[in-house]
């Protein structure tokens, strides 16, 4: 054990039981009466307002910097060991992955105590007073330490009863290339985030603030240093609530029926292990024993090889898809493509695809397609039949009748181009509501992509196709994966990891939503093995019945 005295952990005072109870003040300048109004005129009119003591700023929303925040360095140290030797739980979803400790409304440590009292009753007090919101008791407050990959993506932190945010940075000397920065985001005319205006490089013992809004959007980028660990303590002073403008609905995703292709597509395109009738059969019980399936080596080889060249090529227009609080990667102009990547886009569209699915799938995605009411007649006349004891085939489904479906797919596409209008309007709409569709891009996915669970997610029942290329070298610790969680759940139902020339069909019903995994910075790794690669590539198509 050490003979050395301890530092001083801060100015104290003796408590009822003679203890020393351990006293934290924040910035003497900013509590000044003076610079305290134009802090209040300034926060009231919306204007920039810089001072050593406090830098406020309205772009894009309204924040504040106070440096040397406590008074005490001596304080600091103290409460910094206090907060490393509490137990932390690892956060982790679509929106975060970083480590973060127990509330800290109760925790009995000295300095913890002391922090918890000067921010939410001095702090408060002032801060209710140049703000003008009437700030309640309320103590809402955690620790979170962000290590190496660590990142909290686009968010808004509005939450009923929040009303201003802080951040309490006690960090080793840091710079903008260790990432960890809080980005704030500007917004479009309809108030979702556009893209990152500023960001706040964290420092010890500077508070930062801000006022909760519909437009408050932020994130802590992904922090790039190995060594060091970003220490933050964080939290909201409430209020009453604002009224929030309603949720803005982006436009649908214009849905498409198949376009009319016969079967020779798919001989052209797909291994033809996977054009076995019999095969097909074990593909569609495991389908629906499991709901998700993966096909290996599904396109032929020769074809796979034309595709990733035409991407490795760099022939592709892309451009960002958004917004930020709903996902990030990029998209190809499809009217632009290389001829065999939109060759490809067709065959997954083609009717003969939409046939093939339902054979893998037992979906109803073309009217060739036995829906669940046909099995059950079937089943029905094949009892009947039994009883009967009738030697007539074709009550139930084989190998020969999917054969039969697909190579009549070849007659329907050429006659729905000269389909007529000889039915009454009413089954004519009827017809028109059940007619399968889908809709597909072709995307990009490098370091710093993802998309996100969000208010709008859609909830029906779909299919979803993936065929991924350009994967070599691919690990999961790298993100990019596709995960499957049931509503309001973070526990992952499913994950589907980028693998090239790989098929995945999972079907989703309303209760399920998905994820694209943040690309973090360990994705680079593959640039050792492939140095002009930069990420991956996916087909991404959604069939619907």
């Amino acid at each position: 054990m050490s003979g050395k005295r301890p530092a001083e952990p801060g100015p104290a005072r003796v408590g009822k039981k003679g203890k020393k109870e351990v006293m934290a003040k924040f910035s003497n300048a900013v509590t000044e009466e003076a610079l305290k109004k134009q802090v209040a005129e300034t926060w009231s009119r919306r204007t920039p307002f810089s001072h050593e003591a406090i830098v406020v700023d309205v772009n894009p929303f309204l924040h504040c910097v106070i440096p040397d925040f406590i008074q005490s360095q001596d304080f600091l140290e103290a409460l910094q060991k206090e907060l490393l030797n509490l137990d932390f739980h690892e956060k982790y979803n679509d929106l975060y992955k970083f480590q973060q400790s127990d509330d800290l409304q109760r925790r009995r440590e000295p300095h913890i105590t002391a922090l918890r009292k000067v921010l939410f009753e001095d702090f408060r007090a002032w801060l209710s007073d140049i703000s003008n919101i009437d700030l309640d008791s309320t103590i809402d407050m955690s620790c979170a330490k962000y290590e190496f990959t660590d990142a909290l993506l686009c968010h808004d932190d509005e939450l009923e009863g929040r009303r201003i945010a802080f951040i309490l940075y006690l960090v080793p000397p840091w710079d903008r290339s260790l990432g960890g920065t809080l980005d704030l985001y500007s917004v479009d005319e309809h108030f979702q985030p556009k893209q990152i205006v500023k960001s706040l490089i964290p420092s010890w013992n500077t508070l930062v603030f801000f006022e909760v809004s519909p437009i408050s959007f932020h994130q802590v980028s992904e922090v790039l240093s190995e060594e060091k660990l970003r220490l933050s303590i964080s939290g909201w002073f409430h209020g009453p609530s604002l009224t929030r403008p309603p949720n803005y609905c982006e436009p649908l995703i214009p849905r498409s029926p198949h376009i009319p292709q016969d079967h020779e597509i798919l001989y052209e395109w797909i291994n033809p292990i996977y054009l076995d009738m019999d095969y097909q059969i074990q593909i569609q019980e495991e389908f629906e024993e499991r709901s998700e399936i993966l096909l290996k080596e599904f396109l032929k080889p020769e074809k796979f090889a034309n595709i990733c060249e035409a991407l490795e090529k760099g022939n592709v227009e892309w451009s960002s898809r958004g917004p930020p609080n709903k996902r990030f990667y990029e998209k190809a102009e499809e009217n632009k493509l290389p001829d065999v990547l939109k060759d490809c886009m067709e065959l997954f569209r083609s009717e003969a695809l939409f046939l093939l699915l339902s054979n893998f799938t037992g979906l109803k995605l073309h009217f060739l397609a036995p829906s669940e009411e046909d099995e059950i007649e079937a089943e029905r006349e094949g009892e009947a039949a039994s009883t009967a004891e009738s030697t007539e085939e074709g009550t139930s489904h084989s190998s020969s009748e999917s054969e039969n479906n697909l190579a009549a797919v070849s007659n329907t596409s050429q006659q729905s181009d000269d389909q007529t209008d000889s039915e009454p309007e009413g089954s004519e709409i009827k017809k028109e509501s059940n007619v399968p569709t889908c809709h597909g891009e072709l995307r990009r996915w490098k370091t710093g992509h993802y998309t996100l669970i969000h208010d709008n997610s859609t909830t029906e029942f779909a299919l979803d196709l993936l065929l991924y290329c350009g994967c070599e070298g691919w690990e999961p610790g790298y993100g990019g994966f596709t995960s499957y969680i049931a509503k309001g759940e973070d526990e992952e139902l499913l994950t589907v990891n980028p693998e090239n020339n790989s098929l995945a069909l999972v079907y989703r019903d309303r209760e399920t939503l998905k994820f694209v995994k943040y690309i973090n910075h360990r994705s680079l790794e593959q640039q050792k093995t492939f140095p002009h690669r930069t990420g991956f590539w996916d087909f991404s198509f959604i069939y619907y019945e």
